[in-house]
């Protein structure tokens, strides 16, 4: 990436109202306390088969808030013999989640590859409609579902799939209706590759998109990030993801990864946090995998963690642009708006604990609670959150949470965030179904050690 590109970047976030922190703002020391600290999440493509390696799974949990599963929840992995459901290793990856306090993200409903034979033009209306039900009816606690994947040609035509030859251009609004209807909260996406630059495939889908926005079908899009020095982070990526975020739909950016090394793709990488960072909407990044010996593309050595678990210079770029650092100090960033207002600090035992909405939709709202150390150091802290019958928090991240017999008392203590220097800042958040109810939780005293 070329300095111009840097620069620009920088320009754009200047005249988007982002306001610099002073050299005492003590940064946050993962990529997910980071972009927590920032409203986004910072996510991985997880592979359930690695789980029983110990670097895979503690690097996964100490670093990323969002678990997509990379192939355990498409067709050919659930459905591959007609109506007969395989939810085993899409489980492992749910699961995990849970246990980590995450979001996961299904990984894709409608798609023409990784598609069993069974699937043809002449069964495709009802196979379709009876997968994403089982699917939906399944995993009803996922944050988020791509629910048609890559259903464009380069020049902007229907990709000639089984779901197109049965019911033409109207299979992907189609696609949308079923699982709305199977799951009216769960947040609904396109997904795609090479949308990054204007053209005809961007306009295919920025139509698309704005077509199901108008029925109410969609609420956000996916650009999937493969980059290569044949096809590099554009200049104008945050010009693009602005324009879709315009339509009414939060952007994302899915499927991250960058070949290369050292400091050419650290500055790639470093690009696209920033693009993300200068659009209120753009809700977080996914890195397509933990380490690059298990990466699609592990020649091209495309993530932030090498074969043996290292952090890359790229990842260093990363955490500097959400404003982390390894330590000390740092004087990044952070983005104006997001959050719709607090309830003020909560003093406690050497901590404080600040509450905020920062996103509702549907029947749901998510709420992120800051917790601040105080004049000293603290290893551990902990607060509690109370939610109002008939809420209910369905997912949880960057914190390890535990519920009174109620469920409505969620304790809340730290998943590897719980050391923090004198004045700084870590976070977590929550996700709560309103059920018609849309009165903020309380937040009890911060209590540290």
């Amino acid at each position: 990436m070329h300095a111009a590109l840097i620069l620009g970047l920088a320009a754009v976030l200047a005249s988007a109202g982002l306001v610099a922190l002073s050299g005492s703002a003590t940064a946050q020391t993962t990529l997910a306390s980071a972009a927590a600290a920032k409203g986004k999440y910072f996510g991985v493509a997880a592979n359930e088969n690695y789980f029983n390696e110990s670097a895979y799974t503690s690097t996964m949990t100490r670093e990323f808030n969002s678990l997509t599963a990379e192939n355990s929840m498409k067709w050919d992995t659930v459905q591959r013999n007609q109506g007969q459901f395989n939810w085993g290793p899409g489980d492992r990856i749910a699961q995990q989640a849970r246990n980590m306090g995450v979001q996961y993200r299904g990984h894709t409903l409608v798609w023409h590859s990784q598609l069993p034979g069974w699937v043809n033009s002449g069964n495709a209306r009802q196979a379709m409609t009876n997968h994403i039900n089982a699917v939906l009816q399944h995993w009803p606690d996922a944050a988020y579902w791509d629910v048609v994947n890559e259903a464009f040609e380069e020049n902007g035509s229907r990709r000639n799939s089984p779901f197109q030859q049965a019911m033409g251009d109207g299979f992907i609004a189609e696609a949308f209706r079923i699982a709305r209807q199977a799951d009216p909260d769960t947040k609904l996406c396109y997904n795609d590759y090479n949308l990054e630059n204007p053209g005809p495939k961007q306009d295919a889908a920025y139509n698309l998109v704005r077509d199901l926005k108008a029925q109410g079908l969609i609420d956000c899009i996916g650009f999937q990030g493969h980059f290569n020095s044949g096809n590099p982070v554009p200049q104008n990526f945050h010009q693009t993801l602005q324009r879709f975020a315009d339509l009414g739909v939060d952007v994302e950016i899915t499927e991250l990864d960058i070949a290369g090394s050292g400091s050419s793709q650290a500055q790639q990488y470093q690009g696209v946090t920033q693009a993300c960072l200068a659009v209120t909407r753009c809700t977080g990044i996914t890195v397509w995998g933990v380490t690059d010996k298990y990466s699609w593309r592990s020649q091209d050595t495309p993530l932030l963690f090498d074969g043996n678990y290292n952090k890359k210079a790229a990842y260093t770029a990363v955490l500097n642009a959400l404003g982390g650092s390894s330590g000390g100090t740092s004087g990044g960033t952070t983005v104006g708006g997001g959050d719709n207002g607090g309830n003020g600090g909560t003093p406690g035992a050497g901590c404080t604990a600040t509450y905020s909405e920062t996103d509702r939709w549907g029947d749901r709202f998510n709420g992120r609670v800051v917790i601040t150390a105080g004049s000293a150091p603290i290893s551990n802290w902990s607060v509690t959150v109370t939610v109002h019958s008939p809420q209910r928090i369905s997912a949880t991240w960057n914190g390890s949470p535990t519920w009174d017999g109620s469920g409505n008392v969620m304790t809340m203590r730290p998943n590897g965030n719980g050391t923090l220097a004198a004045g700084a800042s870590t976070s977590f958040g929550f996700t709560v179904m309103a059920n018609g109810n849309w009165q903020a939780p309380t937040i009890g005293t911060c209590t540290a050690s």
